[in-house]
């Protein structure tokens, strides 16, 4: 006869004191403590991101997943994202298991494992800079190639405009993709491109003053994909600064931004990219955003390094 399976003792309960400073562990609802927390951290911008945070929710994203339309919409602003990035990077989801949600969908659905094929190269690439991270260290705070903009470095602002920061360029796109980063702690991976070059390359602030202030906000955000990727846009990681124009913005953005636009008579992004790259750079020759394999749309990380940096160094 078998052995019975051996019961384990229940665990203790936690029994730690509650001093009067703790932070209440239960709340009525999410405005009582929204209201606690601007009480206590009065010098916070925004307020509670309307993504909701545990294991229940993160089921339920995982649930509305759509493998096949990712692959197809994911470098336009209302394509089918997964907004998973948040999960993942707290650990409240495994990358081993969106993969396996990912072919599980694929079965279930009749469909082509090329069909997933997009989703499941953007997992690995975030396990790739997490890898990088693991091989660099604190130097991914350091830039890791000789900047290629053709601009002395040291002549890049140290601290991101008050403008910026607080939604005032005058730009609607701009000051759109800054008010989703404060209030809701998430951007599409192309809105994160188009602000991040627009703060390097049109506003020549250092790249690290603006990864910087994304990793303030950002319910996903880590140093590895994010300030390997600022470094990709800066051109201090990759052989080629990344840029956009107006064309590009209004493309993948459905042109929601440009018509009441109050800067549209005198759009920065305006031209073709031979002017904007002339206008930019000292150098030639940067990567143009054609809408191409750079869009980044599950908003872990923003883009690839060339292939000759991307190895971690050892």
């Amino acid at each position: 006869m078998d052995d019975p399976v051996t019961q384990l003792p229940a665990p203790p309960p936690l029994n730690w004191a509650v001093a009067e400073d703790d932070l209440p562990r239960k709340f009525p609802n999410r405005d009582v403590f929204a209201q606690h927390l601007e009480q206590l951290f009065p010098q916070t911008e925004g307020g509670l991101s309307p993504l909701l945070g545990g294991r229940d929710a993160a089921e339920q994203q995982l649930e509305r997943m759509n493998a096949k339309r990712y692959g197809r919409s994911r470098n336009h602003l209302d394509g089918a994202v997964t907004q998973l990035s948040p999960y993942i990077r707290h650990g409240v989801l495994s990358l081993a298991e969106v993969r396996e949600a990912v072919f599980d969908q694929l079965r279930q659905r009749r469909q082509q494992r090329e069909d997933g094929a997009t989703l499941i190269k953007e997992l690995g690439w975030r396990d790739f800079w997490q890898r990088m991270w693991t091989g660099l260290g604190d130097q991914i705070n350091n830039n890791q190639e000789k900047l290629n903009t053709g601009h002395d470095p040291n002549s890049y602002d140290r601290n991101v405009p008050d403008d910026i920061r607080t939604g005032r360029t005058g730009l609607a796109c701009m000051d759109r993709f800054q008010a989703d980063l404060v209030e809701t702690g998430w951007l599409h991976n192309h809105a994160r491109l188009w602000l991040a070059a627009y703060v390097v390359h049109w506003r020549r602030v250092h790249w690290k003053a603006g990864a910087d202030w994304f990793l303030r906000h950002l319910l996903d955000g880590d140093p590895a994909s994010n300030h390997l990727s600022w470094q990709w846009v800066a051109g201090s990681f990759s052989h080629k600064p990344y840029f956009f124009n107006r064309e590009n913005l209004e493309r993948y953005s459905q042109g929601r931004f440009c018509t009441d636009c109050p800067s549209a008579g005198c759009c920065p992004f305006e031209g073709s990219y031979a002017q904007l790259e002339n206008q930019l750079f000292a150098t030639p020759a940067a990567s143009r955003d054609t809408g191409g394999t750079h869009g980044r749309g599950r908003g872990a990380t923003f883009a690839r390094p060339s292939a000759a940096t991307a190895r971690p160094k050892r």
